[in-house]
């Protein structure tokens, strides 16, 4: 049922626009006096590639144009799912929006914010008037590709980010799988182990990802929920990743407050349980779905051959 626009009703109007679904970001920016503002926008989109623009806008209304307009360069800081605290933050008027928010400062004085997903550094290019808000563009100098799965907005509420049931497999791939599988390959235990795996993972790393945690990240959570002090060469053997990426992860989870260090033994925080039940919960119910298909006696089996391996 259209709706033909006569007596204009911004509310409805503003209901349909949230049928598109966007990306949420944090629009940063410092003037040459020192004062900085930040401003949670999901009007962020691609304009060129030669030159690289970029575009937002933002409220004619809003105490934050004046920084804008007196600023040389402005930072897009595109949330990642887990920042939902850093969305509203920078969304409500206050005083000081950076008291107490860890930040480095990028080109022009523009706050950089961490565990993004990804991050552009713009000089001001052009400012164009759209009605009640001014449409500012920028020329981007610098970015950072994080690749954490990004924080949503749908229909006046946050979403996540996740591929599509009916997504098509590439062209090809399914047809050499099974030639892959044909002959000697089809006998070989550790070839069928590593494919069963990538099968199990394509339905539920997306799902892991979606909570913007990366894989080490969670896989470190999940850790330390079933034991609450590890040192770091504990984690390496649990985790299963090199050295550099756990002490990577440990890192950002400090700086989100899920994980705290005490005398070298790493330990989850109540904060960090949380997000560990999350972890868990989604493991769970993706197993129940591939795994609902077979016997007590075969998943009796199958733990017992799989437990004894991993122990060996």
């Amino acid at each position: 049922m259209s709706t033909q626009v006569t007596e204009f009703d911004a509310k409805a109007f503003r209901r349909a626009l949230g049928n598109f679904a966007t990306g949420i970001t944090v629009i940063t920016a410092t003037t040459p006096s020192g004062e900085k503002t930040g401003v949670t926008a999901n009007s962020f989109n691609s304009v060129s590639l030669d030159p690289p623009l970029i575009l937002w806008s933002i409220d004619k209304r809003s105490g934050s144009c004046k920084i804008f307009e007196e600023a040389s360069h402005f930072a897009v800081n595109i949330l990642a799912a887990d920042q939902i605290n850093v969305s509203n933050h920078f969304a409500r008027p206050s005083e000081d929006k950076f008291a107490g928010i860890d930040y480095k400062a990028g080109l022009g004085g523009a706050p950089i914010l961490p565990d993004c997903s990804a991050i552009f550094q713009c000089e001001k290019y052009e400012t164009v008037e759209g009605g009640d808000h001014w449409i500012l563009i920028g020329k981007v100098v610098a970015f950072d590709d994080i690749g954490r799965s990004p924080l949503l907005y749908h229909q006046g509420a946050y979403s996540v980010a996740l591929p599509h049931s009916r997504f098509p497999e590439k062209q090809g791939e399914d047809n050499s799988t099974i030639k892959a599988l044909e002959g000697r390959l089809s006998n070989n235990l550790y070839y069928l182990m590593t494919q069963a795996v990538r099968a199990y993972q394509k339905d539920y790393q997306p799902l892991q990802l979606s909570t913007g945690l990366r894989t080490s990240e969670a896989r470190m959570l999940m850790v330390l929920e079933q034991d609450r002090k590890l040192s770091i060469d504990d984690l390496m053997k649990e985790v299963n990743m090199p050295r550099s990426e756990i002490e990577a992860a440990a890192e950002i989870l400090q700086r989100k407050e899920l994980v705290a260090v005490t005398e070298d033994r790493y330990r989850i925080t109540a904060r960090g349980i949380d997000q560990a039940d999350t972890l868990w919960n989604i493991a769970a119910e993706e197993q129940e779905k591939m795994f609902s298909q077979f016997s007590d006696d075969e998943l009796a089996a199958f733990r017992k051959v799989v437990t004894t391996l991993a122990k060996s």
